[in-house]
């Protein structure tokens, strides 16, 4: 008996470090990815910091640093984070390649359909908040504190930035969301409408949550638009279950 199960462990094993080998070489890949463009990423880091501080610049306002290293290992940081950004098509690439093979194929249809929307719906809600919100958020919480001198460290700035910035691509995942939980049958649009003021709750409370700073002004600018796409999810949730009304 010991014999005949044999084979099955070596398969098993086989299989196993099959599975590990091809992680390794995600890995590394992705590693290689991420070094190159970082590297590239920072011979052009004085206009990308331009990019971030314009809110500031506008304002004739300039960040400084407080420690001697400081402003170097910020500058790294930005490289790093900026390249990233950039190696990412290879890195997704790399995962597909890893997660595909083992998903069977109506998995893979959601797949191929949810992930470059997802993806889009992200960089558009970053996009969204650095030409509209996140400057008009900069703008008020400086001139709230009017009878202050500003002195902003890169560092904090770069945190209160991505802190700001990184929510508004994950808020405008939600009406994905919607259309995948529709999909499955978890919510329907009349469910949606019901709780719309719960939503509207939550919402204010995610969002004093996901901003950076206490304020008030922060935390509207922020529910405003997640409420705007919550409604916008109502309409996915009708559009999807009018769809499957045809289909039946």
């Amino acid at each position: 008996m010991a014999d005949n199960g044999a084979p099955d462990k070596d398969k098993q094993t086989m299989g196993i470090l099959r599975h590990l080998e091809e992680l390794r070489k995600v890995i590394i890949i992705s590693l290689i990815a991420i070094t190159i463009a970082s590297i590239i990423s920072f011979a052009f880091i004085e206009q990308i910091v331009a990019i971030i501080t314009k809110p500031l610049a506008e304002q004739g306002i300039k960040p400084v640093y407080t420690a001697i290293t400081e402003g170097i290992f910020t500058y790294f940081k930005i490289a790093l984070i900026t390249g990233t950004v950039f190696a990412a098509p290879v890195l997704i690439w790399q995962l597909w390649r890893f997660i595909v093979p083992a998903l069977y194929p109506h998995e893979k249809k959601y797949l191929y359909r949810l992930v470059p929307i997802s993806i889009i719906l992200f960089i558009g809600g970053v996009v969204f908040a650095y030409y509209t919100v996140f400057p008009i958020a900069v703008y008020v919480l400086i001139k709230l504190a009017s009878e202050f001198d500003p002195m902003l460290t890169i560092s904090k700035y770069l945190s209160f930035t991505l802190a700001f910035m990184i929510p508004f691509g994950l808020i405008f995942e939600l009406p994905l969301v919607v259309y995948f939980l529709t999909s499955i049958g978890v919510v329907t649009p009349e469910w949606l409408v019901r709780n719309r003021k719960y939503a509207i709750v939550i919402t204010f409370i995610l969002a004093a949550i996901l901003t950076p700073g206490p304020d008030p002004i922060s935390q509207l600018i922020m529910a405003a638009p997640m409420i705007i796409l919550y409604e916008a999810g109502i309409i996915v949730a009708k559009i999807v279950t009018k769809k499957k009304g045809r289909q039946v």
